[in-house]
């Protein structure tokens, strides 16, 4: 006879036994919804009460908010900070939040009040949201309603054990937040540090303490040649040669590609040929999102793609860098036809863009600082995953 599964969880703090009860969640909470007011007179919304809609909900700010009038002269209801808010309906159904902020929702937003810890059940629907929308919302299309949530079961442990295990997730969510605020402070400060370097309002000294040399002006194809990538969509198959596309870059992945044939890519090959310190550069759809080959690579690439060779006439590393500046970013801006669909950027017109080149010597400074502090971010980034992927065991684990 095979033995009843147990409502007893993978992961457990020692303290706690027994099984889990199954409840549905209208036996143990309360539930509300907001509206908007009917008029769209100023008066409604010109006031000091946030106005959440189903896409902020997990923010502590909205783009309106509501005057007492506009509160009174509407079905909007308030919510407090740390109200357990689930979207109904909108881009994001199915998207749940604790309430940053005390506030009134409208009708897309169902508000959940029960006597279990909030915290315990936010992250029991982030555990089950995926399953939610694939369940009720067709392709993650459509409608949530109060009812489809209240007629979700939730196992539930002692109220002690809920809030031992909210408090230690919020612990993870803490330190993911917290690395995440690093990473956005990094990649401010390398913004701010680029526009001082490239402007000349922050120079590098020479190995004597003296200044560098004037810098010159020149276009990108008088420094280096440069390629698009094949005109004709090859055939793929499911092994073989990597074939970059727009997504590779934009996506930073270059291991989870489509694949050529060898003998695709020994004809590709005949006419460019992709080598580590080259560059990569988008064209089409999005355009001047750059990626440096720092790693031995054999691959081809799309016509969406631009090939930037290495030179001796300028230091690789540096025009990455620079391509990535403000400076590069308005060349690419002003040279692309933004009528088009998508839109595009001619191969030609890219060898007309201008590029601020210093001394070698000073390249090679410039070049290294941001690289440090790009592999200071890349580091953050990884920190960032582990602590999601920590997050997600811990999700799947701590709960039945």
């Amino acid at each position: 006879m095979e033995k009843v599964k147990k409502n007893i969880p993978t992961l457990r703090f020692p303290q706690f036994e027994g099984e889990w009860e199954k409840k549905k969640l209208k036996k143990v909470a309360t539930f509300f919804s907001g509206g908007t007011p009917l008029s769209t007179k100023k008066s409604y919304y010109n006031g000091h009460i946030p106005f959440i809609k189903s896409g902020e909900i997990k923010y502590d700010t909205t783009a309106q908010y509501l005057s007492d009038e506009g509160l009174k002269n509407s079905s909007s209801k308030m919510v407090k900070k740390g109200d357990l808010l689930i979207a109904l309906y909108g881009t994001t159904s199915g998207e749940v939040a604790i309430s940053q902020i005390n506030g009134a929702i409208n009708q897309a937003i169902l508000c959940i009040r029960g006597k279990f810890d909030n915290i315990y059940c936010y992250n029991f629907f982030l555990k089950h949201k995926d399953k939610i929308i694939s369940t009720y919302l067709q392709g993650g299309q459509g409608n949530l309603s109060a009812e489809i949530i209240k007629s979700i079961t939730i196992p539930f442990p002692s109220l002690q054990e809920q809030k031992k295990i909210a408090d230690f997730l919020t612990i993870t969510d803490k330190r993911i937040e917290l690395l995440t605020k690093k990473k956005q402070l990094c990649q401010q400060y390398k913004k701010v540090m680029m526009q001082k370097l490239f402007s000349q309002e922050l120079r590098f000294k020479d190995e004597n303490g003296k200044e560098f040399p004037k810098w010159e002006v020149k276009s990108l194809g008088d420094l280096t040649k440069y390629y698009d990538g094949t005109h004709q969509t090859p055939k793929y198959v499911k092994e073989g040669v990597p074939f970059y596309s727009v997504e590779s870059i934009t996506g930073n992945n270059f291991s989870d590609t489509k694949y050529i044939s060898e003998e695709v890519f020994e004809i590709e090959s005949k006419r460019v040929i992709l080598e580590k310190k080259d560059i990569l550069m988008t064209r089409i759809g999005d355009i001047g999102t750059v990626k440096y080959i720092d790693w031995d690579v054999r691959a081809s690439f799309y016509v969406s793609i631009i090939l930037i060779k290495q030179s001796d006439n300028i230091n690789s590393l540096y025009l990455y860098q620079f391509i990535k500046s403000s400076f590069f970013q308005k060349e690419l801006w002003k040279r692309t036809i933004h009528v088009a669909f998508p839109r595009k950027i001619n191969l030609g017109e890219i060898g007309n863009c201008r590029v601020k080149c210093p001394s070698f010597s000073e390249q090679k400074k410039i070049a290294n600082f941001l690289t440090a502090l790009d592999k200071k971010i890349e580091l953050v980034e990884k920190e960032i995953h582990l602590s999601e992927q920590f997050k997600k065991y811990l999700l799947q684990n701590l709960f039945v």
